[in-house]
C-alpha cells in the first residue's frame, strides 16, 4: 500500500550547556565524606559508596547521584611551595567584573591595585 512501519528513534546527547549546568550543579551541592568505620578494613567494603558517610554529621548521606569528594582542595589564593602553586598574588583582574575575573574574587578578598595604562593603536579605518 506505499505505507511505511519501521520507526527509527535516534538518541541524542543533551546540549553542552545542559551538561554543563547540570555538573555545576552537582558541583555545587558536593560535600566531603569518609569511610563508614563498619568493622572491615578489606578494600571491597572500602569500594562500596553505601559504605560513605558524610564527614558533618548533620548532612544526609550521599545518594548514587550526588558529588562526592575525600580531600579538601588546596587554597589556590597562596603560595605552596610542594605543589609549587604560586597563587592570585600578581595576577591581571578586571575591576568592573563580579565573575571569575573579577579582582575582588581573584583576589580572595586581600584588596588589590589598579593600574590604568593608555594604549595607542592603528585601527586601519577606512572611510
Amino acid at each position: 500500500s506505499g505505507s511505511c512501519t519501521i520507526r527509527t528513534c535516534w538518541m541524542r546527547l543533551p546540549s553542552f550547556r545542559a551538561v554543563g549546568d547540570f555538573l555545576k550543579d552537582r558541583f555545587d551541592g558536593a560535600s566531603r565524606v569518609v569511610y563508614a568505620n563498619k568493622g572491615s578494613n578489606r578494600a571491597s567494603h572500602r569500594a562500596n559508596p553505601s559504605n560513605l558517610e558524610p564527614e558533618n554529621p548533620s548532612h544526609k548521606p550521599p545518594s548514587s547521584r550526588d558529588l562526592v569528594y575525600f580531600e579538601k582542595s588546596p587554597n589556590f589564593c597562596t603560595y605552596h611551595g610542594k605543589t609549587d602553586t604560586h597563587g592570585t598574588s600578581g595576577r591581571t583582574c578586571n575591576s568592573s567584573s563580579p565573575a571569575l575575573d573579577g579582582c575582588e574574587l581573584l583576589c580572595c578578598g586581600r584588596g588589590f591595585q589598579t593600574q590604568t595604562e593608555k594604549v595607542t593603536e592603528r585601527c586601519h579605518c577606512t572611510f
